[in-house]
């Protein structure tokens, strides 16, 4: 038997196309649900932009809260499970250098967010901020 000989009817080759078409799909989503990078560019020009709020303490809490959020798009990038930043800090516990600090920063940030008038100390401010950047470092984001 050759291949010239095969005889293929019109379902059989565009069942074997949408085929090859349906294995290429699956294969593209699996590469970038397990292969979707951090980009640390992007982080860093996100975070230099929160430093220059920090001359001034009127913005000290939006320094921090901004923090806060670029971890937490830092973890669902790397695909921690949780569905909340919480539950996203307790999975990634391990992958952190020193978990008390980031879990401090988080704290300060949910604090703030609850009652906007308490008054920020700037070394909690500067102890947040270090802890949630230390994280993007552990996750590579920095």
């Amino acid at each position: 038997m050759t291949i010239a000989s095969l005889s293929l009817t019109p379902e059989a080759l565009l069942a074997g196309v949408g085929g090859l078409v349906l294995v290429l799909i699956v294969a593209f989503l699996i590469f970038f649900k397990f292969f979707r990078k951090v980009r640390p560019k992007k982080f860093r020009a996100k975070w230099q932009d929160l430093q220059k709020k920090l001359p001034n303490q009127e913005y000290w809490l939006e320094a921090v809260q901004q923090a806060d959020k670029l971890l937490d798009e830092a973890m669902k990038k790397k695909k921690i499970k949780g569905s909340t930043m919480g539950e996203r800090l307790v999975h990634a516990q391990k992958l952190f250098k020193d978990k008390d600090e980031v879990w401090f920063g988080h704290k300060l940030c949910k604090k703030h967010q609850e009652n906007p008038n308490l008054k920020l100390k700037k070394n909690d401010v500067k102890r947040a901020l270090v802890g949630l950047r230390q994280a993007l470092k552990d996750l590579g984001a920095m």
